[in-house]
């Protein structure tokens, strides 16, 4: 499983010109899933993301959690995260999950990510969505379940 991490001052999700997701500050997460994912990348990352300190604190270090700052997450299913572009022009996605696979750790995600006491908004899986937000930094990260990290 993979994770594209924006800290964001806001983003919002659109599906056919109607929002379906917003926050202010907080983390846009986009989420990619592969073949091979389980419930266990899911707990990782999930813990992962919630506890890492990627905020200021009050002498300018990242130092600060989502959790300590009750930050906002808008969480966005992403399939291309898995693209593969090491050969020829176009991206092969042989490691991306099956849309069903995909959905239901997608879905596990959200849930856990929800369980924590902080907004959790999501975009809408396997839609055509655009996604406006105000990076805050920019400060971005790339996270992987530990075994499929490469």
């Amino acid at each position: 499983m993979k994770l594209v991490i924006q800290r964001v001052k806001e983003a919002r999700v659109t599906v056919d010109s109607k929002t379906v997701g917003q926050i202010g500050p907080g983390i846009l997460v986009f989420v990619g899933v592969a073949k091979e994912d389980s419930v266990a990348d899911v707990e990782y990352l999930v813990s992962k993301l919630v506890e890492l300190r990627i905020f200021e604190d009050d002498q300018g270090k990242m130092n600060r959690s989502a959790l300590d700052l009750g930050a906002q997450f808008l969480v966005v299913s992403q399939f291309t995260l898995l693209g593969d572009c090491s050969q020829g022009r176009r991206p092969s996605f042989d490691r991306a999950a099956q849309p069903g696979h995909a959905e239901e750790l997608y879905h596990e995600f959200v849930n856990q990510l929800r369980a924590y006491p902080i907004k959790v908004e999501t975009g809408q899986f396997r839609a055509m969505m655009d996604v406006a937000l105000i990076n805050d930094g920019p400060v971005t990260f790339i996270l992987e379940s530990s075994r499929n990290a490469h």
